[in-house]
C-alpha cells in the first residue's frame, strides 16, 4: 500500500511548493493537503483537498483516519513578525497543534511527522557566526520561543515514545510562487516584487543586517530529503541546523541592479530590525551535511537571476489579463 501524506498548512508559502513537490514525486491521491480555509485555489483544486483546523485534535484525527495517513507535515503556524502582534494566538497555534500531532504519532495514528523549526530558537547571546548546532539559545520572541519549546517536545516524545519525528532548523526562505508570511526575513521575497513593478523597495531592515537566507527549491529539497533518509541517519531529534547562504539587504540590492540598473531602495528600519538583530548571521549545518548528505544549490546570484526572470513573467501575464 502507499504512503499516505497529510500536509496540515499546505496554502502557506512553505506548504503549498511543498504540497505540489510531494504530489510529482507520490501522486496526486497519496498527498491530502489540508488548511483552515480554501485560501489558495491552486492547491485546492490541485488534488485531495481538506478543511482542517490544526488546533482541534479531533479535526486532524477524523482527516488522518478518513485517508488512512502515515506521514504528516505539521507546516501551519504564525511566524516571527506577526507572532510579536499577537503573542498568545502564536503560542497556541505553534504549540497546540504540535501536540495533537505527536500525540497522534504517540498512539500509533501515524508513522512519520515533519515539524519546522527556525533559526529564531536563537537568541541575542547565541554567537552569530557560524552558528553551531549545539550553543546557547535564548530566543526574544514568541515564534522563536514556540520553536524552541518545539525541539525540546520533538526530542521527548522520540525518547520517550519512539515518535519518529524530524526537524529542520529554516533560516529565511525566498521565493517567487508565494507570497510571504509574516516573517522577519520576508524583505527578501519582497524586495524582487518591487523592484519589478516599481523599480524601487522601501526596505525594514538596516542596509547590512546579514541573515541566513535560503532559496525555496533548496528548502523544499532539504525536507523531501531528510524524511526520506533512514531512520537511523537521522541522528538530531530536536531539529538541525540548515543553511546556505548569508547576505544583507545592500547584497541583495547590488544584485538586483545588475539586472535593473535603475532599481532604488531606501531603508527604514522597523520592530523587525530588533527581531533580526536577534539572529544568527551564518549557519554551521555540518551535521544535515553529514548526516544524511544535505547540499544547497543556489548561491544570491542565482536566486536573484531565477526571482526576476519569474516575476517578470508573472506581473506581465497579470498585466495582459487586466489590459
Amino acid at each position: 500500500m502507499s504512503s499516505k501524506i497529510l500536509i496540515i498548512g499546505a496554502c502557506g508559502q512553505i506548504g503549498s511548493e511543498l504540497t505540489f513537490k510531494l504530489r510529482n514525486i507520490y501522486g496526486d491521491n497519496n498527498v491530502i493537503a489540508s488548511d483552515i480555509s480554501y485560501s489558495n485555489p491552486d492547491i485546492v483544486n490541485s488534488g485531495i483537498f481538506e478543511i482542517v483546523d490544526a488546533q482541534d485534535y479531533a479535526s486532524v484525527k477524523i482527516c488522518v483516519e478518513k485517508h488512512d495517513v502515515d506521514t504528516v507535515y505539521l507546516m501551519a503556524a504564525m511566524l516571527s513578525a506577526t507572532g510579536e502582534k499577537y503573542p498568545m494566538k502564536a503560542w497556541d497555534l505553534n504549540m497546540t497543534s504540535l501536540f495533537h500531532v505527536l500525540n497522534l504519532a504517540r498512539a500509533k495514528f501515524i508513522k512519520k511527522v515533519f515539524w519546522p523549526s527556525s533559526i529564531a530558537v536563537f537568541g541575542p547571546t547565541t554567537p552569530k557566526d557560524y552558528t553551531p548546532q549545539y550553543t546557547i539559545m535564548e530566543p526574544s520572541t514568541v515564534y522563536g520561543i514556540t520553536k524552541q519549546v518545539g525541539e525540546r517536545w520533538c526530542e521527548y516524545y522520540f525518547n520517550k515514545y519512539d515518535v519518529d519525528v524530524r526537524s529542520l532548523r529554516y533560516p529565511g526562505i525566498i521565493s517567487w510562487k508565494t507570497l510571504p508570511g509574516g516573517g522577519t526575513t520576508d524583505y527578501a521575497v519582497e524586495i524582487y516584487h518591487e523592484a519589478i513593478k516599481n523599480k524601487f523597495y522601501n526596505c525594514f531592515l538596516k542596509e547590512d543586517t546579514k541573515l541566513p537566507m535560503m532559496f525555496m527549491d533548496d528548502a523544499i529539497n532539504a525536507t523531501v530529503d531528510i524524511m526520506s533518509a533512514n531512520s537511523e541517519d537521522i541522528k538530531i531529534r530536536s531539529s538541525y541546523n540548515l543553511a546556505a547562504i548569508s547576505f544583507t539587504p545592500k547584497e541583495v540590492a547590488e544584485s538586483i541592479k545588475k539586472y535593473i540598473p535603475d532599481f532604488e531602495i531606501k531603508y527604514e528600519p522597523d520592530y523587525r530590525q530588533d527581531i533580526a538583530n536577534t539572529w544568527p548571521k551564518s549557519i554551521n549545518d555540518s551535521y544535515a551535511r553529514q548526516d544524511w548528505k544535505w547540499k544547497h544549490k543556489f548561491s544570491l546570484e542565482g536566486i536573484t537571476k531565477e526571482m526576476l526572470l519569474e516575476l517578470d513573467k508573472k506581473y506581465n501575464q497579470i498585466l495582459k489579463k487586466n489590459n
